[in-house]
């Protein structure tokens, strides 16, 4: 399975957080699954560490590749669609990531009711 974990998803992971559900846990620690991280968490994650909205343990450069992740950049293509959802969502890195598992056929790993109300986009609750 691919999976694409939402911000907060990687950094309960990082930080062994009990927060992370145990399905969610032993799917992104399946050998057998490839983990993508999209450029927009590590973005998100300096804009609010610098606003003080959240502390980060650990360099943000080497997030994705100490946790063993796959990065994902974000294409055109990915943020044309991120635009065009018609979804009643504000927050553009929800919508990106969202935009991203539709087109790279990818299941959205994240505890968001927001996004859990979006059809069509495959999900695994991390809560």
């Amino acid at each position: 399975m691919d999976l694409l974990l939402d911000t907060h998803v990687v950094l309960w992971w990082n930080e062994g957080s009990l927060r992370l559900g145990d399905a969610a846990r032993d799917q992104i620690g399946d050998p057998g699954n490839r983990v993508y991280v999209s450029a927009a968490t590590p973005w998100e994650i300096a804009i609010k560490a610098r606003k003080g909205k959240l502390a980060f343990r650990g360099p943000l450069d080497r997030l994705i590749e100490d946790n063993g992740f796959v990065s994902l950049s974000i294409d055109p293509k990915h943020g044309i669609l991120a635009g065009a959802l018609d979804w009643n969502h504000p927050d553009p890195f929800d919508r990106v990531l969202v935009a991203q598992a539709l087109t790279e056929n990818l299941v959205l790993v994240h505890a968001d009711r927001t996004i859990r109300g979006y059809d069509g986009v495959g999900q695994l609750w991390a809560g």
